[in-house]
């Protein structure tokens, strides 16, 4: 009899498929849904993913078949490994892996040459050695000690120039007022992450949120509160501010590089997590807009799309891309020529073979991305907090509006996201549905090289740890140019940084 032995999610159309499956839709949500798997599992095998909607990750025992699931975009990350003596170890986190008996722990060294690059870990390898990631659209068959991995969903575009950029707007919108109701139940409560950008601004504006909450800073530069502060009042939403001092930021870093086991060198990253453990003593359910830049358009290197042509399979690896293979040659003690990043991504180009630039780098973003970053710090940093994120744009229904919409209704010159704003603009005045995109922006910066601040910085990178992994004059000599005013370094030492009190936290401590 098939068992679900680890789950996490929330699945949207559970009304049709309780309905569909004979389940009993007035079961806690929980069990719910753990029965809505099951009966998929039982009636279409497989390929039940296909029938799901929502964001998740589990794994079904059948008598001596492991089946296991990670949903189409990879909202909810799920890990598995293989011991010596053939037995499939897996769990939504890694530390389950680690608890079983078999499992060996030993780092992947390699993994810190992709890591110097992207600031996060992409791809199915992680940093601890024979740990996989099942990868977004995939599910994994183990039996009779054979492991089979099969890709069920692949993005797919085909642009329709048929439509006007309002009659997309509209279906935008129209699919977004679908969604909404279905991210949580009548008995729920939820609250709304907002900043000043107007994915989030959508999202709550289209929610029954009550409460939204922000996160700021004393340095008017960076600090996008006031913003949120004035759409919420506008939307007549209450608000709530989580002030962030260079304190507070530095003192929650092992805290975010163990509780999301693997580092991050994300800087929002650790602006997240505070956020999450602040918003969590009011609530336990919020929304997060996420998924709207990478499938509309949203960031503004896509405006240089047609300028990079076919020469983007050369070396666009996804929205973040710090460093060359001759830095990276100078810095690490251990290099391997066979191990680079625009490996990882090479099928991504071929798959999207014939299409435009545009949507060449956001697939990679959404395939990559999205799945190594993004997600992996919404799913980490909430769960750590004991707060549920659900993000209504993040849904296949509103991809494949997107996977439809031509390029020239993503980003022209003087705008991105141009169809997705004028979608939000129905709820939401011009000012902020078509406000510049700052980004989730950070002092850290400044912070890092402020001696008032910067003391733990500058202790792992003198220390053994560092020495074991990179040769000690060249970041000696990032650090010191950075120090001298070259700010622009501040992302090399910092993805630095993460990856020695990542590995402080999971070699060193434990």
């Amino acid at each position: 009899m098939a068992q679900l032995t680890d789950y996490r999610g929330h699945i949207r159309n559970w009304k049709e498929l309780c309905a569909e499956l004979g389940v009993d839709n007035s079961l806690e949500s929980t069990e719910r849904e753990k029965q809505i798997i099951i009966k998929a599992y039982e009636k279409w095998g497989y390929d039940l993913a296909d029938h799901l909607y929502g964001m998740f990750a589990f794994a079904i025992e059948d008598d001596n078949k492991t089946f296991c699931v990670r949903d189409h975009f990879g909202t909810k990350p799920f890990y598995y490994y293989v011991t010596d003596d053939n037995m499939l170890l897996y769990g939504t986190n890694i530390s389950k892996i680690m608890s079983k008996n078999g499992f060996k722990k030993v780092l992947n060294d390699k993994m810190l040459q992709i890591y110097m690059t992207l600031t996060y870990v992409a791809g199915e390898d992680t940093f601890f050695k024979g740990v996989k990631k099942l990868m977004p659209g995939h599910y994994l068959v183990f039996e009779n000690g054979k492991l089979e991995l099969t890709r069920y969903w692949t993005p797919t575009f085909r642009p329709d120039n048929d439509k006007t950029l309002q009659q997309w707007a509209d279906e935008i919108h129209e699919t977004i007022k679908e969604v909404m109701p279905e991210v949580k139940t009548e008995d729920e409560t939820a609250e709304s992450f907002l900043s000043g950008g107007v994915d989030s601004s959508y999202v709550l504006a289209m929610s029954d949120a009550k409460r939204c909450d922000s996160c700021g800073y004393d340095d008017e530069r960076f600090d996008e509160s006031p913003l949120a502060a004035k759409t919420a009042e506008l939307l007549g939403r209450e608000f709530s501010r989580a002030r962030i001092t260079p304190e507070m930021y530095f003192d929650a870093v092992p805290y975010v590089m163990y509780n999301m086991e693997q580092p991050l060198g994300d800087a929002s990253a650790i602006v997240f997590a505070i956020g999450c453990r602040e918003t969590a003593k009011h609530t336990k359910l919020c929304y997060s807009g996420e998924g709207a830049d990478e499938f509309f358009g949203g960031y503004n290197m896509y405006r240089n799309a047609e300028r990079y042509g076919d020469n983007l399979k050369t070396f666009y690896v996804g929205n973040t891309n710090i460093m060359k293979e001759e830095e990276k040659k100078k810095l690490l003690k251990n290099y391997y020529d066979d191990y680079l990043p625009i490996d990882l991504v090479k099928y991504i180009y071929d798959e999207t073979e014939g299409l435009d630039p545009l949507t060449k780098m956001s697939d990679v973003d959404i395939q990559i991305w999205l799945e190594g970053d993004i997600y992996l710090n919404v799913d980490k940093m909430s769960e750590a907090a004991g707060l549920e994120i659900r993000m209504p744009l993040t849904d296949r229904r509103v991809f494949d509006i997107a996977s439809r919409l031509p390029s020239k209704y993503k980003v022209n010159e003087e705008q991105n996201k141009v169809a997705f704003r004028t979608a939000a603009a129905k709820v939401l005045p011009d000012e902020i549905a078509f406000r510049k995109k700052l980004g989730f922006v950070v002092p850290i910066r400044y912070w890092m090289a402020d001696d008032n601040y910067n003391a733990p910085v500058k202790e792992m990178l003198s220390s053994d740890i560092c020495e074991k992994f990179f040769n000690k004059e060249e970041v000696d000599s990032i650090w010191n140019e950075y120090i001298g005013g070259n700010s622009d370094l501040w992302r090399k030492i910092w993805t630095i940084y993460t990856f020695l009190v990542w590995y402080d936290e999971y070699f060193v401590k434990r």
